[in-house]
């Protein structure tokens, strides 16, 4: 199943309740909320109190990837203020393996991320433990950066790896991901599609939503069709 994420770090935040909803009339099924601390990455966004304002506003999953250091200390007040999906960047997790634990003691699904910079093969001993891993195609901080065309093989590579080890982890992509890139990354084995400036940047978000799915679901019937399953 291919899913759209729009990226509310893209979104009118003084509006950002009526584009919620336009989103959703477009067939968002998840939405995803970048935070970032000015350390691990060089800008600072939002934090708990607005994970909170958003689940008031809508029941789509809030897909909280946390561009932070020491991720530990705040994931309980992502989890409390209504968090449903945290991923982490394996660059920022001195014992990864414990902090996904500790996502999913709080009751979320647990992810991790990686840098364009960084190998998958440093995620094999922890593909079972996760409900996502989510390939970074832009390096981290910004919006409306520029898509990085190598993505493509290491979406492909995590696909494989995935089948390899017998895990069911969904792959999803982050960073410029629009109408040029988004059947790359479908037919190359990505399913949850984050997408902020093609969905908020310009003109109507729920039509840029409904034409990003469209584009997408035509990319997955034509994977299918010549035996790119998902595994």
């Amino acid at each position: 199943m291919i899913e759209l994420a729009p990226s509310i770090l893209s979104a009118d935040f003084a509006h950002l309740g009526d584009q919620v909803a336009a989103v959703e009339a477009g067939g968002a099924t998840v939405l995803h909320v970048d935070v970032m601390d000015g350390h691990f990455v060089s800008n600072i966004t939002i934090g708990p109190p607005v994970v909170a304002s958003l689940r008031k506003a809508t029941d789509l999953p809030l897909d909280c990837h946390l561009m932070i250091e020491n991720p530990d200390q705040y994931i309980p007040a992502f989890a409390e203020a209504g968090a449903s999906w945290i991923s982490v960047h394996q660059e920022a997790c001195v014992h990864l393996h414990r902090t996904l634990q500790l996502i999913e003691s709080h009751g979320c699904k647990p992810g991790v991320v990686v840098n364009p910079a960084t190998p998958i093969e440093t995620l094999s001993e922890i593909v079972g433990m996760v409900h996502h891993v989510l390939i970074m195609s832009v390096n981290p901080g910004f919006g409306g950066q520029k898509f990085i065309p190598t993505s493509v093989d290491k979406i492909a590579r995590l696909a494989a790896m995935r089948k390899q080890h017998d895990a069911s982890f969904s792959i999803e992509v982050d960073g410029g991901v629009d109408r040029d890139t988004i059947g790359k990354v479908v037919r190359a084995g990505a399913q949850i599609l984050v997408a902020g400036n093609a969905v908020f940047g310009h003109g109507n978000p729920t039509v840029n939503a409904k034409e990003l799915l469209a584009l997408a679901s035509d990319a997955e019937r034509e994977r299918k069709r010549v035996g790119m399953q998902y595994v």
